[in-house]
């Protein structure tokens, strides 16, 4: 499952990841949620997962109750990646719905959800069970494989520190100025958690989600292959390359 960007460029995921998932015999699903309800200026209604009574990690969930009954694939368990909103997206739905994941690659999200059950939503954990009925659930999410993905030229400032939206929340700059700072400060948040991942870095490539895809299909072919390994406790830092 691939989710999109704020762009809504499903489309293009969808055609970008289509080799991969025929080579891997795998079913490809690109949802695309609208923008501008109820807001004509709104683009990230989604990535929160809950807007105006709207659910869309359960949106999500029917889709693939839909695909199951139409194909003969397995819609318990599936693999999710996400990169900028998408991202956003993909890793708060890992806290409400680790057991549907075969593994989750969190691609430079801005906006990130700390695992910290002493901030509110959304800069972290607190309200969760009484916003969406379900608590996370630390175990189940550390029997996810974890990726996170990033260029490492993702320095830009400009949407994610605009203190004007109304997804502005103070504190927030306690997690970094930049993609890369806020990553780092959430791979931290992860280990602390117990929760292990693998953090790939991709050189000189900005907040673009489509160089870093071939990093992603290989996480998705280790995931697949049961080859995948975290990163040990005493990793890198994150500004390290991957190759």
């Amino acid at each position: 499952m691939i989710q999109h960007s704020t762009d809504r460029d499903a489309a293009e995921y969808r055609n970008a990841f289509a080799q991969f998932c025929e080579d891997a015999r795998c079913i490809l699903l690109a949802p695309l949620f609208p923008a501008a309800i109820g807001d004509p200026d709104d683009l990230h209604n989604y990535k929160f997962l809950e807007y105006e009574g709207i659910r869309f990690d359960l949106i999500l969930l029917e889709m693939i109750r839909e695909v199951s009954q139409v194909f003969p694939v397995d819609g318990e368990r599936f693999l999710l990646h996400g990169f900028s909103g998408g991202g956003h997206f993909a890793h708060r739905f890992l806290y409400l719905h680790p057991e549907k994941l075969l593994g989750c690659s969190i691609g430079a999200p801005g906006r990130i959800t700390m695992l910290d059950p002493s901030q509110e939503w959304w800069l972290g954990t607190a309200g969760m069970a009484e916003r969406f009925g379900i608590e996370p659930d630390l175990q189940s999410i550390r029997d996810v494989p974890i990726q996170l993905v990033i260029g490492g030229a993702d320095v830009e400032t400009w949407e994610i520190n605009d203190r004007s939206s109304r997804y502005w929340k103070p504190g927030l700059e306690g997690q970094g100025m930049t993609r890369i700072e806020r990553m780092r400060a959430y791979r931290e948040n992860l280990r602390q958690n117990g929760v292990s991942c693998r953090a790939d870095v991709i050189p000189g490539i900005g907040h673009d989600g489509f160089p870093l895809i071939p990093a992603v299909e290989r996480f998705f072919h280790d995931v697949l292959k049961g080859e995948f390994r975290p990163e040990p406790r005493r990793a890198e830092p994150l500004i390290a390359v991957r190759v």
